[in-house]
């Protein structure tokens, strides 16, 4: 299989961010949008001045809208939102090979469906070998060559091997992960949580609280994953505890800079509109409170942020009564479902 060709679907920051470390590493690069005024920013400018100021996109990086450039490639890139995946894979659909593999970045959940987005992938393309590919990894740092680590899973472990070979440089670093279910889960609802960090600065609480809401999100990540069938060791690793805090500590993350906004007294729709870009945490906060109904897994943060955003909770009421709730013990209560 040859990895001089890439396809990328996707040219927001993520899609972008890869399409251009991957073109300086040495392969040949097709960036995909279905937004021709996109493109065509792009185009002109020789950067994504919305989301990637300063970075150069190489002329040489093939500019499209015509999902029929994905003929051929062997190794396609989806960088899409979550809401935006399934769509996407329809108009795919007749334009990847059967043979081609298929790498996903995004992270989240289907709404309609609460599936995870490389089941999604599977459904649309049942004979392609998937790889997630998740971590703590900010787009602009990405795409300036900051020293990033990530995680390729997949249940094929060849081709997991075969990311990792693609991916890795002297700034970036891949480990392999048999274990889909957690590195996806983690990559999700991380989100959730960052929200709420972003949420407590916005009410000018401190760093006590962040965290604790840290800490505990992340037995709440580790208590879903668990009852999904993940493997808790996953939660300790990169695409979980790394990118709980990459993504909960930065005002790279849309997620963090939304629940300032909200924390600020903004709903979830105008802070989504404030920031200017897809928030993944709302919706993964929706999707999370449904699927932990499902399978009776106690996920007290995630169920209080699904009430303000949706039920319209107080937020100062949503945070006493996660403070007062019955003692527990906390190794106990970690992996209990």
């Amino acid at each position: 299989m040859s990895a001089t060709e890439i396809m990328v679907l996707g040219s927001g920051g993520f899609g972008t961010s890869l399409s251009v470390m991957l073109f300086k590493h040495g392969y040949k690069v097709t960036m995909w949008s279905a937004f021709e005024q996109e493109i065509e920013q792009i185009r002109l400018a020789g950067e994504h001045k919305k989301l990637l100021p300063g970075i150069p996109v190489d002329p040489a990086i093939k500019l499209s809208t015509d999902i029929s450039d994905a003929k051929g490639k062997k190794i396609i890139i989806f960088a899409i939102p979550s809401v935006a995946l399934r769509k996407v894979c329809k108009m795919a659909l007749g334009n990847i090979d059967e043979d081609a593999l298929l790498i996903n970045v995004g992270k989240g959940f289907e709404e309609e469906t609460q599936k995870r987005l490389s089941v999604v992938l599977e459904e649309e393309f049942p004979k392609n070998n998937i790889v997630v590919l998740s971590g703590p990894s900010h787009a602009e740092e990405i795409a300036r060559e900051v020293p990033t680590t990530l995680v390729a899973a997949s249940k094929n472990r060849k081709s997991a091997e075969y990311v990792q070979n693609i991916m890795m440089n002297t700034n970036l670093r891949v480990y392999v992960n048999d274990d889909v279910t957690g590195v996806e889960l983690g990559g999700a609802l991380k989100n959730i949580i960052a929200l709420c960090v972003g949420i407590c600065d916005g009410m000018d609480l401190g760093d006590n609280t962040k965290a604790a809401l840290m800490t505990r999100g992340l037995a709440e990540i580790s208590r879903l994953g668990v009852a999904m069938g993940a493997k808790v060791e996953t939660f300790t690793g990169l695409s979980g505890v790394g990118d709980l805090i990459v993504t909960c500590t930065s005002m790279h993350s849309r997620n963090h800079r939304a629940g300032i906004y909200i924390g600020q007294g903004l709903s979830c729709t105008e802070a989504v509109e404030r920031v200017g870009m897809t928030v993944e945490g709302c919706n993964a906060a929706k999707s999370a409170y449904a699927i932990a109904k499902k399978y009776g897994v106690s996920m007290p943060i995630t169920e209080e942020l699904y009430k303000v955003l949706f039920e319209d909770k107080n937020i100062r009421k949503a945070l006493s009564d996660l403070m007062g709730r019955p003692k527990r013990c906390e190794t106990e209560e970690t992996l209990k479902v």
